[in-house]
């Protein structure tokens, strides 16, 4: 790992190369764009996306834990970046954009606030590491991304201000009903209130097992649905390519398509100092947006293990997204990359019926769920 990173000191614009011109469509985090005409759309929407690298001297890790993450904390950040921006999307809108110099809105700042490099923000790079203990991952290891995946779940249940649902689909199937109930959760609570007869009916049912809090009452979560998936043995399965290509249209990042075989992506391997919020709340925030033109790969350059994550902002998000799913599995040029159910097949095992605490504590029995590879893992925001 120590080989493929990169220091802050040693980036330097000029080694990156421009980008390229033609006349075939570019799909950004689901947007479609024109090089030929659109080039600054293109770059000033990559540089909007929060760009989440290694850092050094922050505070030690658990109070004597490491100060740096550099060479082990690369998919670590490879999450912060997938859920920064999810809440982005969540807090902002996909059509946000940042631009330098320029006072940002309050809701940016709480979202930049989140990841911080210290122990009191939520997704910090302290909270994974030390959540992550419980995941049988001491500090300072490299995680995969069903490990990452499972700790971010975890933590976005303090997350009150953004309320998101964080799913993780084993088993390459995402089951709908599952989801719809994680993000409806006042379904379940209407059904324990006998209740077909609508919201109001569940509004006058307070007592016992039928209490909720008002937030709750939501009619939709916004989701966060990661999906582990393995493409292939040592490289990418070229009947997947197709597929993979066609996902990238439906969704969102850190790969994303450019034309022909080529994918755009935001590099984690850069190490860069951390950052100490203001004494007025506001975040010296120009080393959080790449403001080069982005690294570009092959698609068969690919990992072929992998996470793939979709933003689902309303019921009728999530949707459209299982409508063009189901299209996407009609499609005879590319195989499938998951399967999507109505409702869970008797042969998956929930991890509810494991009969999990809620902390997962029971590493040893999640190891086989959560995280059957230990070599290295891309994730990608569809």
């Amino acid at each position: 790992m120590d080989a493929a990173t990169l220091t802050y000191d040693t980036l330097r614009f000029g080694e990156f190369e421009d980008f390229p011109e033609t006349s075939e469509p570019v799909w950004i985090l689901g947007k479609q764009y024109n090089a030929l005409t659109e080039k600054d759309d293109i770059l000033s929407d990559v540089t909007s996306r929060l760009w989440f690298t290694y850092r050094k001297n922050f505070p030690p890790i658990g109070g004597t834990g490491p100060t740096s993450d550099t060479g082990w904390g690369c998919m670590l950040r490879c999450g912060q970046m997938i859920l920064g921006e999810a809440l982005v999307c969540r807090h902002l809108g996909r059509d946000w954009r940042w631009a330098k110099g320029h006072k940002q809105r309050e809701e940016y700042i709480s979202i930049l606030n989140a990841f911080i490099d210290k122990k009191d923000s939520y997704y910090s790079i302290h909270q994974i590491a030390q959540m992550g203990v419980g995941e049988g991952k001491p500090i300072g290891q490299w995680y995969g991304p069903n490990t990452v995946a499972q700790v971010l779940k975890k933590l976005a249940v303090f997350d009150t201000w953004s309320r998101l649902v964080v799913h993780v689909a084993m088993d390459n199937t995402v089951v709908i009903e599952e989801i719809k109930r994680l993000c409806m959760p006042w379904l379940d609570v209407a059904g324990a209130c006998g209740g077909s007869e609508g919201m109001g009916e569940l509004n006058g049912c307070l007592e016992g097992a039928c209490a909720l809090a008002e937030e709750e009452t939501a009619l939709w979560k916004p989701l966060v649905l990661l999906i582990p998936l393995r493409l292939g043995l040592t490289d990418i399965n070229e009947a997947y390519i197709e597929t993979l290509k066609l996902h990238q249209q439906c969704g969102s990042e850190h790969k994303s398509l450019l034309p022909g075989e080529e994918l755009i992506y935001l590099d984690p391997h850069t190490t860069q100092p951390a950052v100490e919020p203001c004494e007025d709340g506001q975040v010296p925030d120009e080393t959080y947006h790449c403001q080069h033109p982005p690294c570009r790969m092959h698609i068969c350059e690919l990992d072929p293990s992998i996470a793939a994550g979709f933003f689902c902002r309303t019921e009728d998000e999530f949707d459209d997204w299982c409508m063009r799913i189901r299209r996407l599995s009609c499609n005879k040029w590319g195989l499938p990359m998951f399967e999507l159910v109505d409702s869970q097949p008797s042969h998956m095992v929930s991890v509810d019926a494991l009969n999990l605490t809620p902390d997962f504590s029971d590493s040893d029995r999640l190891e086989r769920f959560f995280d059957s590879e230990d070599e290295e893992f891309e994730i990608l925001s569809l």
